[in-house]
């Protein structure tokens, strides 16, 4: 009745049928990350104890009572437990986080139990997860790729069987290059759809999305109607869904008219052909299934100018970070408390000013213009890859080198963070050696329903879960 291959739904419903108590769902993924987390190192911080008094007292009666969950040690705050991300100065002194997260309190609401937090990169600026101060998780179809980043401690956690859905964060893919890596499902919503705060501005708002990774679509829609919602002092509200997001994913879409996006290269880096033989197998799957779909994207899509102005928005947000983390220790950093990438990011940032930042913001308001017209040009949904590469080897983003590359990579997603769109990685297929690349779907702002009708035709029609579990 503990089967880690349920997914959270299946779990919820023996808990509400009395055929498992949460103490027993708990147990189980307890036993199952004692059994496994030696190897991939998915689960920095545990509070194992604290699970299992909060399972065994009253939990909220909510859709997943009693299902086990981790969350991203990035932001995504649990009152008194670690908050590290993946940061060796904060590590160092033990920081804590003071409340819950308004994400948080709503999985807690929803009647989940945090097992833990999940491993991330140094504050998230990198496309891998392999922070000095955790060591690295590594991607469990080949122990020496990576998961991606930079949610893919929770992504390797969902993938193993460790629990059944991951809390992680999307700030330019993070939530579904991971995904792609490691043959999951990852949902990015609208922005404004699930509430970053209370500690999160209009500055990070602005790209950085909550969210979940699961093994199925029924349960990212679930719990994407269990954590939305507004809270006091939110910049801005995504537009109310016609029905339930859970409701969507049975619903039949119709025929859809879907663009894919195929091309060689992205402003220079090159896309592995395996990815795009992904992308056009899916492209047929889905005329087969009825819709309409034709090789077309958003001119906007590979603008040679976007990573600029991204990494112009973004990078001041590092600079004031490290600013706060000066002041947290009442004397300058030093530079070995940090790696090399985030000492990058903070560089970069100190250098926009405040003119320079209106002008990101300039360019910025024109690109959601440009992007958006394509979907009001007639499209429902955009077909392309999620990542140019399978999982690349551990230690790709090292070095100097490593740095600009973990930019150059950005190929796919973040577009979809500066416009707000929701977008989703869909496991799709595996290579020779078996390592599993994802498709993404995006859809118009505030249109989440049209990507979990398709993701849930898609997974009746070519069912993926359970690889690994």
């Amino acid at each position: 009745m503990t089967d880690t291959a349920l997914d959270a739904t299946a779990m919820a419903a023996l808990v509400a049928s009395g055929e498992a108590s949460p103490t027993e769902l708990v147990s189980a993924a307890i036993r199952r990350i004692e059994e496994l987390d030696g190897r991939v190192n998915a689960v920095v911080h545990r509070r194992f104890e604290q699970a299992l008094d909060e399972a065994a007292g009253p939990l909220p009666d909510g859709p997943f009572r009693g299902v086990p969950i981790v969350l991203k040690d990035l932001r995504s705050g649990s009152a008194g437990d670690p908050d590290h991300q993946g940061n060796a100065f904060l590590r160092g002194i033990d920081y804590r986080a003071a409340h819950d997260a308004n994400v948080t309190a709503a999985l807690r609401r929803a009647g989940f139990v945090v097992l833990g937090r999940t491993n991330t990169p140094e504050f998230g600026l990198v496309s891998t997860t392999e922070p000095r101060a955790t060591g690295p998780t590594r991607n469990p179809w080949d122990l020496t790729r990576s998961p991606g980043g930079s949610s893919g401690g929770s992504a390797v956690a969902v993938a193993t069987g460790m629990v059944p859905l991951a809390q992680g964060t999307d700030g330019g893919g993070s939530l579904r290059m991971p995904s792609s890596h490691c043959g999951v499902f990852g949902f990015k919503s609208s922005r404004g759809r699930v509430s970053a705060g209370p500690d999160e501005g209009d500055a990070l708002a602005a790209h950085n999305i909550y969210g979940v990774i699961t093994r199925t679509v029924r349960d990212s829609a679930a719990t994407l109607d269990a954590i939305s919602g507004y809270h006091s002092g939110d910049p801005v509200v995504a537009p109310a869904p016609s029905r339930s997001f859970l409701s969507s994913v049975s619903d039949a879409p119709g025929s859809l008219r879907i663009g894919v996006m195929l091309v060689e290269d992205v402003n220079g880096y090159a896309v592995d052909p395996r990815v795009n033989a992904v992308v056009r197998r899916t492209a047929d799957r889905l005329t087969a299934l009825g819709h309409h779909v034709e090789e077309a994207y958003p001119a906007a899509m590979t603008d040679p100018a976007y990573l600029g102005h991204w990494l112009g928005l973004l990078s001041p947000s590092v600079t004031v970070l490290m600013d706060d983390l000066a002041a947290m220790a009442g004397r300058p950093l030093r530079r070995d408390e940090f790696e090399e990438v985030t000492w990058w990011w903070a560089e970069q940032g100190a250098k926009v000013s405040a003119a320079d930042y209106v002008r990101h913001e300039t360019w910025r308001d024109d690109f959601r213009r440009r992007m958006a017209s394509w979907w009001t040009g007639g499209f429902d949904l955009l077909l392309s890859p999620v990542v140019p590469n399978p999982p690349p080897p551990l230690g790709l983003f090292d070095g100097p080198d490593g740095i600009q590359r973990s930019i150059d990579i950005l190929c796919f997603t973040p577009q979809f963070n500066t416009t707000g769109q929701p977008a989703m990685a869909v496991p799709a297929a595996r290579t020779e050696e078996g390592l599993p690349i994802g498709v993404q779907f995006a859809a118009a702002y505030g249109r989440e329903e049209t990507l979990f009708s398709l993701a849930g035709q898609l997974e009746a029609a070519h069912p993926w879960i359970g690889a690994l579990a």
